[in-house]
């Protein structure tokens, strides 16, 4: 097929782009840049100039393809909100370039949106409508699109590590350099699931070829690793002491990260792993967390 891939030079998009080529697929990847035209011409790819602050930029490389993979999304989460809303106008934009025709749209939203009820692990067959994540602003664009016709389906993600970003772990590392402590919330319990760059590649490989309108899929490898055990993992590797941070105070200490860091988010990848005979074998999170360097 020849799929347009967004986000084809960001983190998780360069490993699609790879993922995509390495089975034969053609692939035109999204770019802002100059430097990112060039990166996915070596690579490959044919480069599209777009940005998600202009959809019809975006709209233009859903036209010539065959199919559309979207994983862009401005992962400034100190306004989430406000990108999730940006997110959910270019999937409509997408869906617009798409309608009458069977080619596939496949979005990226989060795993938190199949929330089962407290200490249950989120699934692919719900739809939390009433979730407070604003990601899922994702998934009902894509909803609006499934009503109008569009083969749209979707890939929800956890914490995606490797040994250079992992996901919300990221920019709470950050927090805890600048605090000095690695903290969690109460007991840490709630728990983050994770599903490892490589593993997530080839899901989004196989959902393309292989899904169908309305799907939800999960590129869960870990159902869900307690924050608690990533909390003092991070200390080891940062060499600051891992503390518990009352509820009340995770505003305080926390910031915009407060909204992230005592949610649960564990999810299973049943359903996904048995339609598309998806096998995650990547490492675990907490290996990727040891073997980062953190110097």
């Amino acid at each position: 097929m020849r799929i347009f891939l967004t986000g084809a030079t960001g983190f998780i998009g360069r490993a699609v782009l790879s993922e995509l080529l390495q089975a034969g697929h053609q692939v035109i990847g999204m770019t802002r840049s100059a430097e990112g035209a060039r990166a996915l011409e070596a690579a490959g790819a044919e480069p599209h100039h777009g940005t998600l602050e202009d959809p019809a930029s975006v709209r233009g490389g859903a036209e010539k393809a065959d199919a559309v993979i979207h994983t862009a999304f401005d992962h400034d989460f100190s306004r989430f909100a406000e990108n999730c809303e940006k997110d959910r106008r270019v999937i409509g934009t997408l869906g617009e370039a798409l309608k009458g025709s069977d080619r596939p749209l496949l979005i990226t939203s989060a795993v938190g949106i199949g929330g089962n009820g407290p200490g249950r692990l989120a699934r692919e067959d719900v739809f939390d409508d009433a979730h407070p994540i604003p990601r899922i602003a994702s998934e009902r664009a894509g909803n609006e699109l499934l009503d109008a016709g569009v083969n749209v389906a979707v890939l929800r993600l956890p914490q995606v590590p490797d040994t250079e970003k992992q996901g919300l772990i990221t920019p709470l590392i950050a927090i805890f350099r600048e605090k000095g402590v690695a903290a969690y919330l109460g007991e840490g319990r709630n728990r983050w699931a994770a599903g490892h760059l490589g593993d997530v590649a080839r899901l989004y490989r196989l959902a393309i070829e292989k899904g169908q309108p309305g799907a939800r899929y999960h590129a869960v490898g870990e159902e869900g690793v307690e924050t608690r055990q990533i909390v003092e993992t991070l200390a080891r590797g940062l060499k600051i002491p891992a503390v518990s941070v009352p509820q009340d105070k995770a505003a305080e200490h926390f910031g915009w990260m407060a909204m992230f860091a005592g949610i649960d988010l564990a999810a299973s990848s049943a359903l996904t792993r048995e339609t598309l005979g998806w096998q995650p074998d990547g490492p675990g999170l907490i290996a990727d967390l040891e073997a980062m360097r953190y110097a």
